[in-house]
């Protein structure tokens, strides 16, 4: 079915109008003015590509020609004056090399003297040149005179005296005529054949505007890095010290630059600031620079290093980084094996492409970062390497829960693994245990100055779990927070205070740190810390600290997400650049599965271990009652006999127990073991009596 319509125009006739039913009566739209129209087709054209393109050429090539114009009249000054002497004499003076300003200062003098002679000479010179020509002429004349009465005798005629005289006023006479057919064309034709070496000379310099150059010179990215393009990227960085000075400089700011370097996956240059320009001006503008040098922020690094007023730049060739690195040698090399107190984990490679190695011995470990770029897989790289390590003891403690530790089961003694706050109070415990074997270690020291102990390594993933956890126990004790009677904090600043002379070490991983969730105390007891993407530059100096990011370390500049993996740190355990603080590491990514198949290698080499999952609790039993339950007849048995005889009794309550859980046990009780005949021991009166005073209370308590 189809309708009809009917366009109504302006004022129509009332008595015309159509009736007719189902008609629709649709009102003309008035056209727009003619001006509106015409403004709308002027910025469709305006704005065109194709518009846009040939205005953009022409502002080119017509400031090639004052651009070069500028130049020609620059090398026509400098040639005819003392001016590049006195710029490179500036410069050699603001570099502060003294000698080199000496020489420049005699070369100049000894250009003046020339020119000095030179002008002189020419006060002579048309005295000679009127000289030089009147003999010239007249010698020129008896030449030809003589040789037309050669030419006479040989062809006895007299006439032939002047034919030579003749032959050269008709020569004069051709080149007259050639000039004046030339000159005309010559002189319409000359301003153009100047304007076109102008152009030539703006064309070769790029002397135009960077918005007019052609699309390719202005989209150049990754353009090799040159010592002219380095020091206009300085001169364009919004500096007024520093652009005056280059301006300055005779040689343009060159001698601000020592040599360019090949630096793994770029270049490295040392940039000497001028006076007046601090290298803190330089780190402010760092994404400014690597604009400039036709570079993304993330691929130019800024360092102080050890020489005053210098910066010293390192930057990546156009995409490098965003390329992954090789995988690391554990995975490759299965018959790779780990020394903890000489050997260095293979951890990645640092800006130049040459391999990074960590020193792990005696060092305490702090990783931070924003969640999900790498933090777990970087720890545990370095946890897989010491696997390789017989003699290296895990208590492993993994508060998210997600399964990423799992190859350690059947290598670490203990593993928990899970973010409820039942997880972070035997993680609590597992660390406090440390601490008692810590001081076990101690006491021992003390009676053997030259003892030995194996590596025990307590690794704490997603420590801010701990931190912030609020649960408390029985004596109202908080499990989380930072204060004085908080159980995990001070059991991580007890193990960071003395662990490490006896081997007992502190690795944390963490994420988004915050005074809360990663206390001062703590994260500056580590002795290698290391921080992947962060949102701030004050999360950076909680990871790193001020000495590292004052001396350039910038973790907060990492992209989110684009450089997972990639890690700055500060630690003496790994060969850092002298003068710098710190140093960028790209890690290897290590799989699930290649992470399972280092375990199964490391487990190889183990005799077996059994891992306690110590979250799993047993029925409920006293312990002060099993311990008197275990004297028999005897009045006092030595600690280690009180164990073994616990484990017997009850291996799944009691088979994990240490010296300290006995002592926790026993503590305050009157009963704590004391020393007899130089060995720790328990007394059965004293248990009894303990057991009896607390009943009589109705204090009787029961563990899981």
């Amino acid at each position: 079915m189809t309708e009809n319509v009917v366009h109504l125009h302006k004022d129509p006739d009332p008595a015309a109008a159509d009736t007719r039913p189902g008609l629709i009566v649709v009102p003309d739209v008035p056209a727009p003015p003619l001006w509106v129209r015409s403004g709308r087709a002027v910025k469709r054209i305006a704005t065109d590509e194709r518009t846009t393109t040939a205005a953009r050429a022409v502002a080119r090539h017509t400031l090639y020609v004052a651009g070069g114009a500028r130049i020609v009249a620059r090398r026509t000054w400098d040639g005819r004056t003392a001016a590049r002497y006195e710029r490179m004499l500036r410069a050699a003076e603001a570099a502060g090399n003294y000698e080199a300003a000496a020489e420049w200062e005699e070369r100049g003098q000894h250009f003046r003297e020339a020119r000095h002679r030179r002008r002189m000479d020419l006060l002579h010179s048309p005295v000679d040149a009127a000289k030089s020509v009147l003999v010239g002429t007249g010698m020129g004349i008896g030449s030809l005179v003589a040789l037309g009465v050669v030419l006479a005798i040989a062809n006895k005629d007299i006439t032939d005296v002047i034919t030579p005289i003749s032959a050269v006023i008709d020569f004069i006479a051709l080149i007259i005529r050639i000039v004046q057919v030339v000159w005309g064309p010559a002189v319409t034709i000359g301003p153009f054949l100047a304007l076109l070496a102008l152009w030539s000379v703006g064309r070769h310099q790029q002397a135009a505007p960077h918005w007019a150059l052609p699309a390719n010179v202005r989209n150049s990215e990754g353009e090799p890095i040159t010592p002219s393009i380095v020091v206009k990227a300085l001169r364009d960085l919004g500096i007024p010290a520093l652009r005056n000075a280059i301006k300055e400089m005779g040689d343009a700011g060159a001698s601000m630059l020592s040599p360019i370097v090949i630096a793994g996956c770029g270049v490295e240059v040392d940039v000497t600031l001028p006076s007046g320009v601090s290298t803190d001006e330089i780190q402010k503008r760092r994404r400014k620079l690597a604009e400039n040098l036709t570079r993304h922020e993330h691929e130019v690094f800024i360092t102080i290093p050890p020489a005053a007023r210098t910066v010293r730049l390192w930057i990546a060739d156009s995409g490098a980084l965003d390329e992954p690195i090789g995988p690391s040698p554990l995975v490759t090399d299965e018959s790779l094996t780990a020394q903890y107190k000489t050997g260095k984990a293979p951890w990645g490679q640092d800006l130049r492409g040459d391999a990074a190695a960590l020193s792990l011995y005696q060092r305490h470990l702090l990783i931070t970062g924003l969640s999900n770029q790498g933090k777990t897989a970087a720890l545990r790289a370095l946890a897989l390497w010491l696997a390789l390590d017989r003699t290296v003891e895990f208590r492993i403690a993994d508060l998210k829960g997600a399964g990423d530790w799992a190859m350690f089961e059947g290598l670490a003694t203990v593993l928990i693994q899970g973010p409820t706050d039942d997880h972070v109070i035997q993680a609590t415990e597992m660390v406090e245990d440390a601490v008692e074997e810590m001081n076990r270690r101690m006491e021992e020291r003390k009676r053997d100055p030259m003892a030995e102990f194996p590596p025990l390594i307590c690794i704490v993933d997603e420590a801010q779990v701990a931190f912030m956890c609020p649960a408390v126990d029985e004596d109202r004790r908080p499990y989380g927070g930072q204060r004085a009677t908080s159980r995990y904090f001070m059991a991580v600043r007890k193990v960071h205070n003395q662990g490490r002379v006896v081997n007992v070490l502190m690795y944390q991983g963490t994420q988004d740190p915050t005074d809360q969730n990663l206390p001062k105390l703590v994260r500056e007891g580590a002795h290698t810390r290391a921080a992947l993407a962060l949102g701030t530059e004050s999360q950076a100096r909680m990871a790193l600290g001020d000495k590292a990011v004052d001396g350039g370390a910038a973790p907060q500049l990492l992209r989110q997400g684009l450089d997972k993996g990639t890690l700055v740190v500060a630690s003496d355990g790994i060969t850092i650049p002298v003068g710098q603080s710190s140093i960028t590491v790209r890690t290897h990514y290590i799989s699930d599965d290649e992470a399972t198949a280092i375990a199964d290698r490391a487990k190889a080499l183990r005799d077996g271990v059994t891992t306690l999952h110590v979250i799993e609790r047993g029925e409920e039993h006293d312990p002060l009652a099993d311990i008197a339950s275990v004297f028999g007849e005897t009045q006092r048995l030595v600690t280690q006999d009180v164990l073994k005889r616990l484990s017997m009794l009850n291996p799944d309550a009691y088979g994990r127990w240490t010296f300290a859980d006995l002592r926790r046990v026993l503590e305050g009780t009157g009963a704590e073991p004391y020393k007899s005949d130089g060995r720790m021991v328990v007394a059965r009166d004293r248990v009894a009596r303990a057991l009896a005073n607390r009943d009589g209370d109705g204090s009787a308590s029961s563990v899981e």
